[in-house]
């Protein structure tokens, strides 16, 4: 027993417990980006914590770097300038919303601890480009670690559980981890790469039961060239039918993820899949509901399902509210903030979608 407890101390990172400072990530603002609005309400309102958002931050090249389009020495410069911003906040606690950025930092710092001679490269880039100084940052964290850290003193918060209602018992979550956080670094990860707790924690520890199925650690489909090139689409969508056709049998009530392109793909590819295929992967034709793990923690706080911004996932939310025993106004989904109703998108061919009802 004492020797299993030692190995798991192998899998564990450190949290820092406050004052942190936030970046934004650039493809969730644009695709849920009620998630981050989320994230900050939670930390401050429910937490009581401290974070930083700086409204000069910017991209950390992820995409354009793993697309082999940017430079790695341009990553690290525009890493540096995004720690400047750090250092005149007076923070050492870095928390980056995007996984691929998480990955970025994560090999910019490891590139600068193994070869001191490119940190004082990218120190000498930024001070001629910009005349800023930067501080590595003492402890880098991905969100989804610390609303895990604290999952339990939100849990005593939050108003329902993941249990059906009508049934009584847990709802079955899949959980699926970022490859750029649980496996590109994976002593970095809650769990590392063999049992990655992250997302899972958050499930059991909010009443639902994780699904186990073949192709749990398979890659959403993003995979950056499988999508950016128009002529490789096909590999992105062909991955992501080979994980929903793997847990289709274990009838999940969800899936839950961390990273904005695994959500964006795991939601978005079920629309494609249904409209090429007539295939929805749940009994009612509905789809599987993809949600992010603020989306999921607003949820069972109470928060209203609109403000989470639920109405713009492809894949509808309802059928998962109602097994919660969450309450919403149908009338406000496609209401915007000023009252003004914006109207109902296109319905798809295929798909059923609640508010059609």
């Amino acid at each position: 027993m004492t020797k299993n407890k030692h190995y798991w101390n192998q899998y564990q990172k450190e949290i820092a417990d406050d004052n942190y400072f936030y970046e934004r990530s650039c493809i969730r603002q644009s695709f849920f980006p009620g998630s981050e609005t989320t994230f900050l309400k939670i930390l401050r309102e429910e937490l009581g914590k401290t974070i930083i958002d700086d409204p000069n931050q910017h991209t950390c090249t992820g995409i354009g770097y793993h697309s082999d389009v940017v430079p790695f020495d341009t990553t690290m410069t525009v890493c540096a300038r995004l720690f400047s911003l750090m250092k005149d906040a007076g923070f050492k606690n870095y928390v980056p919303s995007c996984v691929t950025s998480f990955g970025v930092f994560t090999e910019v710092i490891e590139t600068w601890q193994n070869f001191p001679e490119e940190l004082e490269k990218t120190r000498n880039f930024l001070r001629k480009a910009t005349g800023r100084e930067f501080d590595i940052p003492n402890n880098i964290v991905h969100p989804s670690d610390i609303i895990y850290k604290y999952r339990t003193e939100l849990k005593n918060k939050m108003k329902y559980q993941l249990i059906n209602q009508e049934t009584g018992k847990p709802l079955k979550g899949v959980e699926h981890i970022g490859c750029h956080y649980g496996k590109i670094f994976s002593k970095h990860a809650v769990g590392g790469a063999e049992f990655p707790q992250v997302l899972a924690g958050m499930i059991e520890e909010w009443g639902g039961e994780v699904v186990d199925y073949p192709e749990r650690r398979h890659c959403c489909g993003f995979g950056f060239r499988q999508y950016l090139v128009m002529a490789n689409r096909g590999y992105s969508v062909a991955n992501t039918k080979k994980k929903f056709d793997s847990m289709q049998a274990y009838k999940p009530d969800f899936v839950l993820t961390n990273c904005p392109g695994c959500t964006m793909f795991m939601d978005r590819w079920q629309y494609t899949i249904a409209e090429m295929e007539g295939i929805t992967y749940d009994d009612k034709k509905m789809g599987i509901p993809v949600l992010t793990y603020e989306e999921l923690a607003g949820l069972l706080l109470g928060y209203n399902p609109w403000d989470l911004g639920l109405q713009l996932h492809q894949i509808q939310s309802e059928s998962l509210l109602n097994k919660i025993g969450i309450k919403y106004d149908p009338k406000d989904k496609f209401v915007g903030k000023s009252g003004t109703f914006l109207g109902e998108p296109n319905k798809p061919e295929k798909l059923i979608v609640d508010y059609e009802k």
